[in-house]
């Protein structure tokens, strides 16, 4: 008999008005062009077609101003082809040639789902029984690109919920490239990327042990410019794609939680940034930093990457590395067990698999952890967030793919100390779509990407069909019970093929 969940009275839904100013560009030759038509209008002609532009667009995004001189600095080059000086340009001209330059793009057009909750690190001013929470979203727009957005919520002493309403603009973040790399890990994450091998090697030839980003795109360029076969022009191309995926983001003090998106940023992830697996980790001084797992997607290939904040205003951001760190489903535990790092995996893409490790960035020696063992997950059986540490043990939310491909979520239970050891499983899902639930972006869907425990009861944010997100909750004690008494506990088996298969070389 399956457990009684209570389905909160609330959804969140995508909103279209919610739009990002991005650079807009359609090769250098239409660029030139369009620049020499802006330059010939007269100056009243310039201040006549800005004026109105500025009026309209402020009411829309945050210093508009700003963001059109910005892109019409990344097309300066294009300006002096065009046989005009960028400096001698005014300000009203930059900015009608900024505006050319310049789209919208409405990240939450098509979906808003797969949500994480963690708790905010601002707990103030609260009455008893209340808790501030932050969920990330996945957003989806036109295009099918992913992006991380948030909202923050506030729950009190009886289980109620409210989402705060989003603020009227979007920001995207400065983005810093200040990293250090380390030449072994890079050049393997390189290689892994299906970069040619003959040209890392050249490159590893002319790079320390540790390098910085203005050494490695000095390096990309000079071997770039001895090349003259475009196909190896390429593969330099895709180096410096992949350095973009290591930097730090910073958003700006006067935005809301709401106001702040995750954009792609990087070639690696040009199709979107998936399913952020948000916790709030507490290291062995007793500080606390949150870290998210996600995955970068280029349309062909995707890459697992590591974002970590203490305050959701800045951001560092690096791919994870290791026979471990593949496909999806990556979660971190929050907290370190027996002195190292562990985490969950589905590396396979249908069983999920433990790793320790000794560093947070990379993940060997996955070892398989559960397999498919009911109908419901016979497809596949994956995490739907980090593991939440209760007295009982591991509560792990799991989600089961099965006939028409119906996606459920489940539950199982790990011991404290060695999460190896599979407590108790349930038998039938936690969670199923019910027939308000079933049609959306992607039908007969419901996914999870982090819960979180308050005053009993367990909170799971998650997706309806991939469209809009809602809550459920259920009383932590009667779940634990049931988890502790269900006796279908499956021994885990790992066959020596798959310990080498999986193992680090």
């Amino acid at each position: 008999m399956r457990l009684l969940i209570e389905r909160k009275p609330i959804k969140v839904y995508p909103d279209p008005k919610r739009v990002i100013a991005r650079f807009f560009f359609n090769g250098e030759e239409r660029a030139m062009e369009v620049v020499k038509q802006v330059m010939g209008l007269s100056s009243k002609e310039v201040f006549n077609l800005i004026s109105p532009l500025l009026q309209e667009y402020s009411k829309r995004h945050r210093n508009i101003t700003k963001i059109l001189t910005r892109h019409c600095k990344r097309i300066k080059g294009c300006i002096e082809k065009a046989g005009y000086e960028f400096d001698s340009l005014d300000k009203y001209e930059k900015l009608l040639l900024g505006s050319y330059f310049t789209h919208e793009y409405s990240i939450e057009s098509a979906a808003f789902f797969n949500p994480s909750v963690v708790e905010d690190p601002d707990q103030s001013d609260l009455v008893e029984g209340e808790k501030r929470l932050i969920i990330s979203f996945r957003a989806v727009g036109e295009g099918h690109i992913s992006s991380v957005v948030f909202r923050r919520a506030l729950i009190d002493g009886d289980h109620n919920i409210t989402v705060m309403p989003a603020g009227n603009y979007i920001d995207e973040a400065e983005i810093i490239k200040n990293a250090i790399y380390n030449k072994k890990l890079f050049l393997k994450k390189a290689a892994d990327s299906r970069i040619d091998i003959e040209i890392l090697d050249e490159m590893g030839n002319k790079l320390n042990e540790k390098f910085d980003y203005s050494t490695l795109r000095k390096v990309i360029l000079d071997g770039k410019s001895l090349q003259e076969d475009n196909l190896k022009k390429l593969e330099y191309d895709k180096i410096l794609w992949l350095s973009d995926t290591y930097h730090e983001i910073s958003f700006s003090r006067d935005t809301d939680i709401s106001d702040r998106v995750i954009f792609p940023i990087s070639e690696f992830e040009r199709k979107g940034i998936e399913d952020a697996r948000f916790v709030r980790f507490v290291k062995d001084d007793g500080s606390v930093i949150f870290y998210a797992t996600y995955t970068a997607f280029d349309g062909a290939m995707i890459m697992p990457k590591l974002l970590q904040t203490t305050d959701f205003y800045d951001f560092k951001i690096s791919p994870l590395h290791g026979v471990g760190a593949q496909n999806k489903n990556l979660a971190l535990f929050p907290r370190k067990i027996n002195g190292q790092y562990a985490m969950m995996s589905r590396i396979d893409g249908w069983n999920n698999y433990l790793m320790y490790s000794d560093k947070l960035t990379v993940w060997d020696n996955p070892v398989k952890l559960q397999s498919p063992v009911f109908p419901w997950e016979f497809i596949q059986i994956g995490n739907c967030g980090s593991p939440i540490e209760t007295e009982a043990g591991w509560l792990l939310i799991t989600h089961g793919v099965g006939p028409m491909r119906r996606y459920v979520l489940g539950a199982s239970l790990f011991d404290l100390n060695d999460p190896s050891i599979e407590i108790g499983r349930l038998n039938e899902p936690l969670v199923i779509p019910n027939t308000d639930e079933r049609e959306g972006y992607v039908p007969n869907v419901l996914y999870s990407c982090g819960s979180i425990i308050h005053n009993g009861e367990l909170i799971i944010p998650y997706g309806l069909s991939d469209y809009c997100s809602s809550f459920a909750t259920v009383k932590l004690d009667l779940l634990l019970n049931k988890l502790k008494s269900s006796n279908c506990a499956i021994p885990r088996e790992v066959t020596v093929e798959a310990e080498k298969e999986f193992s680090a070389d």
